[in-house]
């Protein structure tokens, strides 16, 4: 798309002679008109090159019947960039053109040309030519500014994108637990409870956690309850004495050999929590008017009123439910280390079949390789059709630079924030910076947001890019800080790659610093593509 110069006021650059001059006389006194342009260098700001021009024509210049034509052209390396002429009138003439009058007048115009390579080493100039009657005169052209200025375009689109994480666990939390019964009303243990099929499960289980170095006891909970039947304050009193006795249990059961961490000792006085568990479990035919019962009131003697008022449904809660609730529970907290990075990796080669989903997300992210993560993911989608892995392998794809590939295992994701990310960083990747942009907003997280500063810096909105990317203390956060205007993120920036080096030229260039300019060049050249920037890139020009 070709853009057409723009004018913002007057006139720019006639060449006329005064009113009893001829339009010929223009070229020998065309030294009296003085020609600026803002900025003196050119610079390239969302692909486009704009720059103001400003004239000032002394007083009996121009000619009152002379028609001037000026062109600004840019002129690079590989061709030239011509606008449609700008037509200007005497004071005389009766056309539609902009018009200089005689007293001589102070004009601008802003002009903007499309981007094109090569433009790095450019010049603009005005081309003019003077019209009068049948006669054309053509007039010194006029170098006007130098440039054009493309450090914008240091800027990394490679975008980034995040993996979905794993919930793989280091420390596993396990219990095991054991417990004993009492009598109604009554605190003492019985014989044949040290000796039950849950005690000795629980030994058992307290015997192979000493025998597994992968697991440890940390702590011990012994907890007495009472049923939560009978009068709440002598239940609270029976609680506490069961919890007593069975205390006295648990040191009897476990000898205390081999059990680590504090062992804590609690009563609960009516177990309506356990109650409403077990009621919940068993065959009973009413048992959702008693959970109904247990939801409607919370005051404890409310609640065994009405269940009492359920005479048929109360015996069988005597018979079945109330003996369960007399008890004391054992309970050991176990922490089990789970396999290591290195076990995993040595798994995965000898047998990967063992692990689960989340060990199998953790073990991707162990192995440097894209083709191996590749093969992990594969294997977690085959087992478990996992959408999770589904999107790292469309993310892997991304790193991978295979854009089509990724497109098509993103297709089979459900959309979310990370899935818009992606499909943003892959129409930046494509040059489609608006789809992009949409995408990153979409997405509103704070990688989005940093891709999103790549977008903002290639539009030229350098200072809302500087805000996305303070703090990330990278390559995109220091350009975006150097083209804000502040050089000294780049002269900080902790990289000794070439493109680092090279901002750092451009930073020390525009505080002055030849010795750092020239070191940095020096480094940056060991990239061939960037070798061949530094020897046109106006940012240097004065250190040639």
């Amino acid at each position: 798309m070709k853009k057409m110069i723009r004018f913002v006021s007057a006139a720019i650059l006639g060449l006329a002679a005064a009113a009893c001059s001829s339009p010929e006389k223009m070229t020998e006194t065309v030294g009296d008109v003085t020609v600026k342009c803002e900025p003196a260098v050119l610079e390239v700001v969302g692909g486009e090159i704009e720059a103001k021009v400003s004239v000032t024509y002394p007083a009996d210049y121009f000619h009152p019947k002379a028609i001037l034509e000026v062109t600004p052209v840019i002129v690079y390396e590989g061709g030239e960039a011509k606008m449609e002429p700008l037509m200007f009138q005497g004071e005389n003439v009766r056309d539609n053109y902009d018009v200089i009058p005689a007293k001589g007048a102070t004009i601008s115009k802003t002009v903007n040309f499309e981007y094109a390579p090569g433009m790095e080493k450019c010049y603009l100039e005005l081309r003019s030519v003077v019209k009068y009657k049948t006669a054309r005169t053509t007039l010194p052209t006029r170098k006007v500014a130098d440039g054009a200025n493309t450090t914008y375009m240091l800027v990394n689109t490679d975008g980034k994108v995040d993996y979905k994480s794993d919930s793989y666990k280091e420390v596993l939390t396990q219990t095991a637990e054991g417990q004993i019964l009492y009598n109604i009303n009554s605190a003492d243990v019985r014989s044949n409870q040290l000796d039950s099929k849950s005690i000795k499960d629980f030994q058992a289980a307290l015997a192979a956690i000493k025998a597994n170095d992968r697991m440890n006891i940390v702590s011990t909970d012994v907890v007495a309850y009472a049923s939560p039947d009978g009068e709440e304050e002598k239940n609270a009193e029976l609680s506490v004495n069961r919890s007593k006795s069975a205390e006295e249990a648990f040191n009897k059961v476990t000898g205390k050999a081999g059990l680590e961490g504090p062992v804590n000792v609690k009563s609960v006085a009516e177990d309506w929590e356990g109650f409403q568990e077990l009621v919940a479990k068993s065959d009973l035919e009413d048992k959702n008017l008693i959970i109904r019962v247990l939801s409607m009131y919370s005051d404890p003697a409310v609640r065994e009123r009405e269940i009492r008022n359920m005479s048929a449904v109360y015996k069988s809660l005597a018979d079945e439910v109330l003996p369960e609730l007399r008890r004391a529970r054992f309970i050991a907290n176990i922490e089990y280390t789970n396999f290591t990075g290195e076990e995993l990796v040595k798994m995965m080669e000898e047998n990967i079949d063992v692990l689960d989903e989340e060990a199998l997300l953790r073990a991707a992210t162990l192995v440097d390789g894209n083709e191996e993560k590749l093969a992990i993911y594969r294997k977690v989608l085959e087992k478990y059709n996992s959408p999770r892995a589904q999107y790292n392998m469309a993310a892997t794809y991304i790193n991978m630079g295979e854009n089509a590939r990724a497109k098509a295992a993103l297709a089979k994701v459900p959309e979310d924030s990370d899935v818009y990310n992606a499909l943003g960083v892959i129409a930046m990747r494509e040059g489609d910076y608006n789809a992009a942009a949409e995408y990153f907003a979409y997405a509103d997280n704070k990688t989005s947001m940093e891709n999103a500063a790549v977008i903002d810096i290639i539009d030229g909105e350098y200072a809302a890019a500087a805000q996305k990317l303070a703090g990330k203390k990278n390559f995109n956060e220091a350009l975006a800080q150097l083209l804000n205007g502040d050089a000294s993120y780049a002269t900080a920036l902790k990289c000794d790659s070439p493109e680092a080096s090279y901002l750092k030229a451009v930073a020390s260039a525009r505080i002055g610093d030849e010795n750092a300019v020239h070191n940095y060049i020096s480094k940056a050249s060991k990239d061939e593509n960037l070798a061949e920037r530094a020897a046109k890139d106006v940012e240097f020009a004065q250190f040639r």
